[in-house]
């Protein structure tokens, strides 16, 4: 009963009626994940008359790819699956097979995981879907941090294992384009989807269903290959030539497609990487601005008082933040989270720093001094207050702990 990509004259009802809803159901998951919007009203008839759902949602999902429409998207996805495919197995029932249907269903399945194992393969390598902690980030304890914002922070440290992720996803993604690799294509795919839907379920990331699909549909493609792969490596049995059916017998038209895959594959590199050259998000400390750090305060005068460092204190800066250009960052001692326009002159020793919504563009409203490499000492007016800043340059062991190959003891910390 199971479907196979070689040519069989005559299926079994079991085998069409099993393609039919594989075919079905595949369909019409890639067709409403981007038609889904076009039926907002009657999906929204649905939720509220047929599943009673009475509390607010967002169609778009701000993000979440398991957002309440996305469910419900899936729950209209299977209920049509069962009445297409149930009148497809009535309607049609004397057909003797499908193969041509077939191979063109494959087809199209290779070509939407080529193109999500590429897509997310390259964003990975040019570290756009996983950045490394800002310093923001660093400054927040770890209890603080939500599970998917605990993954994040741990997969965009490291740059090595973003390049493994990406290349074992473009691996797989390569692998499925030409259909006499499309087997080990399959494979690897299913491997490496198996690992981030394990991860979307530990650590509440909202992409489980696409996940869970795009591994459904390298396992099924897997899977019409599976038996001599479970012969050569499970059964340590010879296994004959696989015979690809292909309704197509020109030699031109393959010569064509091939080339035409070979360019879409490097034009589909060509602009990530260009992406990548023109965005610095993502690079370990990129192009790093003047006074670039995490700065700690360890006095704060204002109006010639002392403020104490009380966590109840509103006005005492706790951090100076300065990681991005133009932009700074300040947190008070009370955790407050303050963002302002940081603007400096190296050469005069000077800085703006106003915030636009209450003070428009400022002009240049503190001096500073570095008497020590890790010193800096603020003076100047904020809000019509002169305050006095003397700080200190906080280092983490996160962003200065380099690869040992020896380690005579664990540094676990």
């Amino acid at each position: 009963m199971s479907l196979s990509q070689e040519y069989d004259e005559n299926w079994s009802i079991w085998k069409k009626a099993l393609f039919k809803f594989i075919f079905s159901y595949f369909s019409l998951y890639i067709i409403l994940r981007f038609l889904n919007r076009f039926f907002e009203i009657p999906f929204k008839w649905v939720i509220k008359n047929i599943l009673g759902l009475s509390y607010s949602y967002n169609v778009n999902g701000f993000g979440s790819g398991d957002h309440t429409f996305a469910y419900v998207t899936l729950f209209i996805n299977i209920a049509l699956c069962f009445l297409i495919s149930s009148l497809w197995i009535l309607m049609d029932i004397r057909k003797k097979s499908y193969n041509q249907l077939f191979y063109w269903f494959v087809v199209c399945l290779r070509i939407f995981l080529v193109y999500n194992m590429l897509y997310y393969g390259f964003f990975k390598i040019i570290q756009l879907q996983f950045s490394y902690p800002s310093l923001t980030k660093m400054l927040e304890p770890l209890g603080n941090s939500s599970p998917m914002g605990l993954a994040w922070t741990y997969l965009g440290y490291s740059k090595s294992y973003n390049l493994f992720m990406g290349l074992m996803e473009i691996t797989g993604g390569l692998l499925l384009i030409p259909r006499r690799t499309s087997t080990s294509g399959a494979f690897i795919t299913m491997a490496v989807m198996m690992h981030v839907v394990v991860m979307n379920f530990t650590y509440d990331i909202p992409v489980k269903l696409f996940s869970s699909h795009l591994f459904l549909m390298a396992f099924f493609i897997f899977s019409t290959d599976s038996k001599r792969f479970f012969n050569l490596f499970v059964k340590n049995k010879a296994t004959p030539a696989y015979k690809f059916y292909n309704p197509i017998k020109n030699k031109i038209y393959h010569k064509v497609i091939f080339w035409v895959k070979s360019t879409l594959v490097l034009l589909f590199a060509g602009l990530f990487f260009i992406n990548a050259a023109g965005n610095g998000r993502g690079k370990k400390n990129n192009n790093k601005p003047p006074l670039f750090g995490v700065w700690e305060v360890e006095e704060f005068i204002k109006e010639g008082d002392t403020l104490l460092p009380l966590l109840t204190e509103n006005e005492r800066w706790h951090y100076l933040i300065v990681e991005n250009k133009n932009s700074a960052v300040i947190k008070t001692m009370s955790d407050l989270t303050l963002s302002y326009k940081f603007e400096s002159d190296t050469i005069e020793k000077k800085l703006k720093i106003y915030n636009v919504v209450t003070n428009g563009r400022a002009k240049y409203n503190f001096k500073y001094q570095k008497p020590e490499e890790k010193k800096l000492v603020l003076e100047g007016n904020l809000s019509s207050k002169h305050i006095i800043v003397k700080l200190k340059r906080k280092d983490f062991l996160l962003d200065s702990r380099e690869f040992h190959w020896i380690n005579e003891t664990p540094f676990n910390r």
